[in-house]
Protein backbone atom coordinates (compact mmCIF):
# COMPACT_ATOMS: atom_id res chain seq x y z
CA UNK A 1 0.00 0.00 0.00
CA UNK A 2 1.13 3.57 -0.79
CA UNK A 3 1.10 6.04 1.53
CA UNK A 4 0.08 9.91 -0.32
CA UNK A 5 0.68 13.32 1.76
CA UNK A 6 -1.31 15.48 0.37
CA UNK A 7 -0.35 18.96 1.42
CA UNK A 8 -2.38 21.13 3.27
CA UNK A 9 -0.85 24.68 2.49
CA UNK A 10 -0.28 27.59 4.72
CA UNK A 11 -1.74 30.66 2.97
CA UNK A 12 -5.19 30.31 1.02
CA UNK A 13 -5.14 27.56 -1.34
CA UNK A 14 -7.69 25.91 -3.95
CA UNK A 15 -9.35 23.43 -1.69
CA UNK A 16 -10.78 21.44 -4.59
CA UNK A 17 -6.93 20.88 -5.43
CA UNK A 18 -6.95 18.94 -2.00
CA UNK A 19 -10.10 17.33 -1.73
CA UNK A 20 -10.48 16.63 -5.52
CA UNK A 21 -7.42 13.91 -5.55
CA UNK A 22 -8.21 12.62 -1.93
CA UNK A 23 -11.60 11.65 -3.34
CA UNK A 24 -10.44 10.12 -6.20
CA UNK A 25 -7.65 8.03 -4.77
CA UNK A 26 -10.23 7.13 -2.32
CA UNK A 27 -12.84 5.99 -5.01
CA UNK A 28 -9.67 3.52 -6.31
CA UNK A 29 -9.53 2.09 -3.02
CA UNK A 30 -13.43 1.45 -2.79
CA UNK A 31 -13.28 -0.51 -5.98
CA UNK A 32 -10.73 -2.70 -4.66
CA UNK A 33 -12.21 -3.44 -2.14
CA UNK A 34 -15.28 -3.90 -3.63
CA UNK A 35 -13.29 -6.43 -5.96
CA UNK A 36 -12.13 -8.26 -2.78
CA UNK A 37 -8.58 -6.49 -3.16
CA UNK A 38 -6.73 -4.39 -0.60
CA UNK A 39 -6.81 -0.88 -0.99
CA UNK A 40 -3.84 0.71 -2.76
CA UNK A 41 -3.46 3.49 -1.04
CA UNK A 42 -3.25 5.14 2.73
CA UNK A 43 -4.08 9.03 2.05
CA UNK A 44 -3.35 11.57 4.70
CA UNK A 45 -3.31 14.95 4.72
CA UNK A 46 -0.33 16.65 6.02
CA UNK A 47 0.29 20.49 7.26
CA UNK A 48 2.44 22.42 9.08
CA UNK A 49 -0.50 22.60 11.87
CA UNK A 50 -2.64 20.57 12.52
CA UNK A 51 -6.27 22.72 11.67
CA UNK A 52 -6.29 25.54 8.98
CA UNK A 53 -8.88 27.56 7.34
CA UNK A 54 -9.07 28.78 3.82
CA UNK A 55 -11.49 31.06 1.57
CA UNK A 56 -11.75 33.12 4.80
CA UNK A 57 -12.75 30.95 6.88
CA UNK A 58 -15.18 29.06 4.54
CA UNK A 59 -13.68 25.60 4.89
CA UNK A 60 -11.41 24.10 7.32
CA UNK A 61 -9.23 21.35 6.85
CA UNK A 62 -7.83 18.89 9.51
CA UNK A 63 -4.89 17.52 8.73
CA UNK A 64 -3.72 14.13 10.00
CA UNK A 65 -0.13 14.43 10.23
CA UNK A 66 2.25 17.38 10.63
CA UNK A 67 5.86 17.73 8.97
CA UNK A 68 6.64 17.65 12.59
CA UNK A 69 6.21 14.16 13.04
CA UNK A 70 8.27 11.64 11.84
CA UNK A 71 6.91 9.30 8.78
CA UNK A 72 7.89 8.27 5.40
CA UNK A 73 5.49 8.64 2.78
CA UNK A 74 5.39 7.62 -1.22
CA UNK A 75 4.06 10.12 -2.89
CA UNK A 76 3.45 13.83 -1.59
CA UNK A 77 0.47 15.78 -3.61
CA UNK A 78 1.74 19.89 -3.64
CA UNK A 79 -1.89 21.09 -4.53
CA UNK A 80 -2.66 24.81 -6.11
CA UNK A 81 -2.01 28.00 -3.83
CA UNK A 82 -4.39 30.90 -4.31
CA UNK A 83 -3.53 34.59 -4.42
CA UNK A 84 0.10 36.30 -4.82
CA UNK A 85 2.20 33.61 -5.81
CA UNK A 86 5.55 34.29 -4.55
CA UNK A 87 3.71 35.17 -1.14
CA UNK A 88 2.34 31.60 -1.19
CA UNK A 89 5.98 30.07 -1.98
CA UNK A 90 7.54 32.23 1.13
CA UNK A 91 4.49 30.81 3.09
CA UNK A 92 5.22 27.76 2.22
CA UNK A 93 8.66 27.55 2.78
CA UNK A 94 8.58 25.28 5.72
CA UNK A 95 7.46 22.71 3.79
CA UNK A 96 10.75 23.00 0.87
CA UNK A 97 13.16 20.91 2.91
CA UNK A 98 10.76 18.76 4.25
CA UNK A 99 9.53 17.68 0.26
CA UNK A 100 13.34 17.47 -0.27
CA UNK A 101 14.04 15.30 2.63
CA UNK A 102 11.22 12.94 1.86
CA UNK A 103 12.26 12.84 -2.15
CA UNK A 104 15.90 12.10 -1.02
CA UNK A 105 14.29 9.03 1.23
CA UNK A 106 12.49 7.82 -2.19
CA UNK A 107 9.27 9.66 -1.97
CA UNK A 108 8.06 10.87 -5.47
CA UNK A 109 6.39 14.15 -5.76
CA UNK A 110 3.71 15.75 -7.89
CA UNK A 111 2.54 19.24 -8.07
CA UNK A 112 -1.44 20.18 -9.06
CA UNK A 113 -2.09 23.52 -11.29
CA UNK A 114 -0.17 26.77 -9.71
CA UNK A 115 1.50 23.76 -6.88
CA UNK A 116 4.76 23.90 -9.45
CA UNK A 117 5.57 27.20 -7.79
CA UNK A 118 6.15 25.90 -4.33
CA UNK A 119 7.91 22.52 -6.22
CA UNK A 120 9.77 24.52 -8.33
CA UNK A 121 10.88 26.30 -5.14
CA UNK A 122 12.32 23.26 -3.52
CA UNK A 123 14.84 23.36 -6.69
CA UNK A 124 14.18 19.32 -7.35
CA UNK A 125 12.83 20.77 -10.79
CA UNK A 126 16.19 22.88 -12.17
CA UNK A 127 16.53 21.75 -15.45
CA UNK A 128 13.98 19.25 -15.61
CA UNK A 129 10.71 19.77 -17.61
CA UNK A 130 7.75 21.17 -15.48
CA UNK A 131 3.99 22.34 -16.59
CA UNK A 132 1.68 25.02 -14.39
CA UNK A 133 -1.22 26.88 -15.32
CA UNK A 134 -0.90 29.06 -18.47
CA UNK A 135 -1.97 32.29 -16.20
CA UNK A 136 1.42 31.70 -13.91
CA UNK A 137 3.69 30.80 -16.12
CA UNK A 138 5.49 34.15 -17.19
CA UNK A 139 5.47 34.92 -13.68
CA UNK A 140 7.07 31.27 -12.76
CA UNK A 141 9.38 31.69 -15.65
CA UNK A 142 10.95 34.54 -14.19
CA UNK A 143 10.94 33.07 -10.45
CA UNK A 144 12.21 29.67 -11.66
CA UNK A 145 14.52 30.23 -14.69
CA UNK A 146 16.61 26.72 -13.95
CA UNK A 147 13.67 25.14 -14.68
CA UNK A 148 12.03 24.17 -18.39
CA UNK A 149 8.89 25.51 -18.11
CA UNK A 150 6.70 23.58 -21.02
CA UNK A 151 3.84 25.72 -20.73
CA UNK A 152 1.76 24.01 -22.98
CA UNK A 153 2.05 20.53 -21.45
CA UNK A 154 -0.72 19.09 -19.34
CA UNK A 155 1.26 16.08 -17.28
CA UNK A 156 5.24 16.41 -17.17
CA UNK A 157 6.72 13.00 -15.79
CA UNK A 158 10.27 13.77 -14.64
CA UNK A 159 11.59 10.42 -13.01
CA UNK A 160 8.97 10.47 -10.49
CA UNK A 161 8.63 14.20 -10.20
CA UNK A 162 4.98 15.33 -11.53
CA UNK A 163 3.56 17.91 -12.93
CA UNK A 164 0.10 19.69 -14.39
CA UNK A 165 -1.31 21.88 -16.44
CA UNK A 166 -3.92 24.14 -14.77
CA UNK A 167 -7.24 24.12 -13.06
CA UNK A 168 -9.01 20.71 -13.23
CA UNK A 169 -6.45 19.53 -15.77
CA UNK A 170 -5.08 18.26 -12.63
CA UNK A 171 -7.53 15.69 -12.61
CA UNK A 172 -5.63 14.02 -15.56
CA UNK A 173 -2.41 13.46 -13.30
CA UNK A 174 -4.23 11.80 -10.75
CA UNK A 175 -5.09 9.02 -13.39
CA UNK A 176 -1.93 9.12 -14.95
CA UNK A 177 -0.91 8.28 -11.44
CA UNK A 178 -3.27 5.45 -10.75
CA UNK A 179 -2.48 3.95 -14.31
CA UNK A 180 1.20 4.01 -13.17
CA UNK A 181 0.47 2.13 -9.52
CA UNK A 182 -2.80 0.35 -10.08
CA UNK A 183 -3.72 -0.61 -13.47
CA UNK A 184 -4.82 1.11 -16.86
CA UNK A 185 -7.81 -0.23 -16.49
CA UNK A 186 -8.76 1.41 -13.17
CA UNK A 187 -7.57 4.74 -14.67
CA UNK A 188 -10.47 4.14 -16.80
CA UNK A 189 -12.53 3.04 -14.83
CA UNK A 190 -12.11 6.39 -12.90
CA UNK A 191 -11.71 8.68 -15.55
CA UNK A 192 -15.28 7.16 -16.66
CA UNK A 193 -17.32 7.77 -13.14
CA UNK A 194 -15.67 11.04 -12.43
CA UNK A 195 -16.37 12.02 -16.62
CA UNK A 196 -12.54 13.08 -17.10
CA UNK A 197 -11.17 13.24 -20.71
CA UNK A 198 -8.54 10.83 -20.06
CA UNK A 199 -6.76 11.60 -23.24
CA UNK A 200 -6.21 15.62 -22.67
CA UNK A 201 -2.20 16.40 -23.37
CA UNK A 202 -2.27 20.05 -23.88
CA UNK A 203 -3.55 23.02 -22.54
CA UNK A 204 -3.13 25.13 -25.91
CA UNK A 205 -6.99 25.35 -26.59
CA UNK A 206 -7.72 27.26 -22.88
CA UNK A 207 -4.98 29.76 -23.44
CA UNK A 208 -6.22 33.08 -23.67
CA UNK A 209 -3.40 35.06 -25.05
CA UNK A 210 -3.61 39.25 -23.71
CA UNK A 211 -0.01 40.35 -24.52
CA UNK A 212 3.01 40.45 -22.11
CA UNK A 213 2.97 43.53 -20.42
CA UNK A 214 3.76 42.97 -17.14
CA UNK A 215 7.09 45.72 -17.77
CA UNK A 216 8.13 48.92 -17.29
CA UNK A 217 10.00 49.42 -21.26
CA UNK A 218 7.41 51.69 -22.56
CA UNK A 219 8.29 52.12 -26.05
CA UNK A 220 7.85 47.92 -26.36
CA UNK A 221 4.62 48.29 -24.75
CA UNK A 222 3.52 51.10 -27.26
CA UNK A 223 4.50 48.75 -29.93
CA UNK A 224 2.29 45.61 -28.49
CA UNK A 225 -0.53 48.12 -28.43
CA UNK A 226 -0.10 48.97 -32.06
CA UNK A 227 0.10 45.54 -33.11
CA UNK A 228 -2.95 44.89 -31.27
CA UNK A 229 -4.47 47.11 -32.89
CA UNK A 230 -3.77 46.59 -36.06
CA UNK A 231 -3.24 42.78 -36.58
CA UNK A 232 -5.21 42.43 -39.50
CA UNK A 233 -2.53 44.52 -41.50
CA UNK A 234 1.21 43.66 -42.74
CA UNK A 235 3.34 44.96 -40.11
CA UNK A 236 7.16 44.88 -40.34
CA UNK A 237 9.51 45.08 -37.80
CA UNK A 238 11.00 48.39 -39.20
CA UNK A 239 7.72 50.09 -38.93
CA UNK A 240 7.22 49.14 -35.54
CA UNK A 241 10.63 49.38 -34.34
CA UNK A 242 10.64 53.15 -36.00
CA UNK A 243 7.15 53.66 -33.62
CA UNK A 244 8.92 52.90 -30.65
CA UNK A 245 11.97 55.67 -31.85
CA UNK A 246 14.68 52.00 -31.99
CA UNK A 247 17.09 50.51 -34.19
CA UNK A 248 15.63 47.41 -35.27
CA UNK A 249 18.23 44.98 -33.76
CA UNK A 250 17.60 47.09 -29.92
CA UNK A 251 14.24 46.76 -30.73
CA UNK A 252 14.08 42.96 -31.81
CA UNK A 253 16.45 42.55 -28.44
CA UNK A 254 14.28 44.44 -26.05
CA UNK A 255 10.82 43.35 -27.16
CA UNK A 256 12.29 39.20 -26.60
CA UNK A 257 13.47 40.94 -23.17
CA UNK A 258 9.92 42.36 -22.42
CA UNK A 259 7.64 39.89 -23.91
CA UNK A 260 9.73 36.34 -24.28
CA UNK A 261 8.21 36.62 -28.00
CA UNK A 262 10.40 37.66 -31.08
CA UNK A 263 7.92 40.31 -32.69
CA UNK A 264 7.07 38.04 -35.45
CA UNK A 265 6.14 35.26 -32.56
CA UNK A 266 4.01 37.82 -31.17
CA UNK A 267 2.01 38.82 -33.91
CA UNK A 268 1.41 35.43 -35.02
CA UNK A 269 -0.30 34.94 -31.04
CA UNK A 270 -2.15 38.27 -31.53
CA UNK A 271 -3.73 37.40 -35.07
CA UNK A 272 -4.37 33.77 -33.87
CA UNK A 273 -6.33 34.92 -30.85
CA UNK A 274 -8.61 37.06 -32.81
CA UNK A 275 -9.31 34.02 -35.26
CA UNK A 276 -10.51 32.03 -32.05
CA UNK A 277 -12.33 34.94 -30.85
CA UNK A 278 -14.40 35.42 -34.28
CA UNK A 279 -14.89 31.41 -34.53
CA UNK A 280 -16.43 31.21 -30.98
CA UNK A 281 -18.36 33.79 -31.74
CA UNK A 282 -18.90 34.74 -35.11
CA UNK A 283 -21.12 32.96 -38.31
CA UNK A 284 -18.43 33.57 -40.35
CA UNK A 285 -16.35 30.18 -41.95
CA UNK A 286 -12.72 29.25 -41.29
CA UNK A 287 -11.38 31.23 -44.53
CA UNK A 288 -12.97 34.39 -44.02
CA UNK A 289 -11.84 34.31 -40.42
CA UNK A 290 -8.49 33.96 -42.07
CA UNK A 291 -8.72 36.85 -44.66
CA UNK A 292 -9.66 38.97 -41.42
CA UNK A 293 -6.73 37.86 -39.28
CA UNK A 294 -4.30 38.90 -42.12
CA UNK A 295 -3.72 35.40 -43.69
CA UNK A 296 -3.92 34.50 -47.47
CA UNK A 297 -2.55 31.19 -47.03
CA UNK A 298 -5.02 28.76 -45.86
CA UNK A 299 -2.35 26.00 -45.23
CA UNK A 300 -0.23 28.54 -43.76
CA UNK A 301 -2.85 29.94 -41.61
CA UNK A 302 -4.28 26.56 -40.67
CA UNK A 303 -0.85 24.87 -39.44
CA UNK A 304 0.16 27.84 -37.88
CA UNK A 305 -3.73 27.45 -36.39
CA UNK A 306 -3.10 23.80 -34.67
CA UNK A 307 0.21 24.68 -33.38
CA UNK A 308 -0.72 27.71 -31.31
CA UNK A 309 -3.81 25.55 -30.13
CA UNK A 310 -3.33 22.38 -30.27
CA UNK A 311 -6.45 21.95 -32.90
CA UNK A 312 -7.50 22.90 -36.38
CA UNK A 313 -9.62 25.43 -37.03
CA UNK A 314 -12.77 23.72 -37.36
CA UNK A 315 -12.29 21.72 -34.47
CA UNK A 316 -12.06 24.91 -32.08
CA UNK A 317 -14.62 26.41 -33.73
CA UNK A 318 -16.82 22.78 -32.87
CA UNK A 319 -15.40 22.76 -29.67
CA UNK A 320 -16.00 26.59 -28.10
CA UNK A 321 -18.36 28.56 -30.65
CA UNK A 322 -21.52 29.66 -29.20
CA UNK A 323 -23.59 27.97 -30.96
CA UNK A 324 -21.51 24.89 -30.23
CA UNK A 325 -21.99 25.24 -26.92
CA UNK A 326 -25.68 25.77 -27.27
CA UNK A 327 -26.41 22.92 -28.77
CA UNK A 328 -24.58 20.78 -25.86
CA UNK A 329 -26.65 22.52 -23.60
CA UNK A 330 -29.65 21.04 -25.53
Amino acid sequence: MKHISILVPAGDAVVGSIEGPHKVLSQVNDFLVGLGQAPAFEIELVGLTRHKTFTRGLFTLHAHRTIDEDFRTDLIIIPAPHGDLAEAVALNHAFLPWIIRQHRAGAEVASLCLGAFILAATGLMDGRKCATHWLGAQQFAAMFPAVNLVAEQVITDEQGLYSSGGAYSYLNLVLYLIEKYVSRDMAVCCAKVFQIDIGRHSQSPFVIFSGQKDHEDEPIKKAQEFIEQHFAAKLSIEELAALACLSRRNFERRFKKATSNTVAEYIQRVKIEAAKMSLESSQENVSEVMYSVGYSDTKAFRTLFKRITGVSPGAYRDRYSRKGTAALAA
